[in-house]
C-alpha cells in the first residue's frame, strides 16, 4: 500500500454535500423524527452517499481528517456537520471566507503536519491551484470517477489524487 497522508482535508460544498450551503439551501436546518435533515423551507438535505464511508475509512487507517471551507454561512455549515453526525470525524475545522491558503496555514500550525503530508479534496480548481503551491497533494473530485474509489480498502489514492508535478 502507498504511504498514507498524515492529514486529509475536505472542502464542504460540492465535496461532502451537493450544494452551496450559503446559496442553495436555507438555514436553520433541523432533523425530522425520521432522521431526514431539512432546511427552513422543508427541502430535504443530503450528503453525497459515499461520504460517511470515506471518512470512516480514513479514521480506520489512523489518518486525521480536517475541514477547509470558504463558506460565508459558517453557522449553517457547522449545524449540518452536527445534524449529519460528521463532527466526530474532524479533528480541526477551518470554516470562514477567504483563501484556502490561510486555512491550510492554520491547519499546519495547529497540527504540525507538513503541507507535503496533507491531502486535499475539493471541487474548485482555484482552491486546488492555491493549495498545490504549498506542496499539498490534492484530489479534484470532478476528475475522480467515483467517490468510492477513495474509500476502497486497496485504495489507489496516490494515483487518483495526483500532487503537484
Amino acid at each position: 500500500m502507498a504511504r498514507l497522508p498524515e492529514l486529509a482535508v475536505f472542502d464542504l460544498d460540492y465535496t461532502l454535500w451537493p450544494f452551496w450551503v450559503d446559496t442553495h439551501v436555507d438555514p436553520p436546518f433541523h432533523k425530522s423524527s425520521d432522521g431526514t435533515v431539512r432546511d427552513s423551507r422543508g427541502q430535504t438535505i443530503r450528503l453525497y452517499p459515499e461520504v460517511p464511508e470515506v471518512l470512516e475509512r480514513f479514521g480506520s487507517l489512523g489518518v486525521p481528517v480536517a475541514i477547509a471551507s470558504r463558506t460565508g454561512e459558517i453557522k449553517g455549515a457547522k449545524q449540518l456537520l452536527e445534524l449529519f453526525d460528521l463532527v466526530r470525524y474532524f479533528v480541526h475545522e477551518e470554516i470562514y471566507p477567504g483563501s484556502k491558503v490561510t486555512h491550510f496555514e492554520r491547519l499546519q500550525q495547529k497540527t504540525g503536519v507538513p503541507f507535503c503530508q496533507m491531502i486535499f479534496f475539493d471541487d474548485e480548481t482555484r482552491n486546488i491551484v492555491d493549495v498545490s503551491k504549498l506542496g499539498t497533494e490534492w484530489c479534484y473530485l470532478h476528475s475522480c470517477p467515483e467517490w468510492n474509489e477513495s474509500s476502497n480498502p486497496n485504495s489507489r489514492i496516490r494515483v487518483i489524487c495526483k500532487g503537484p508535478s
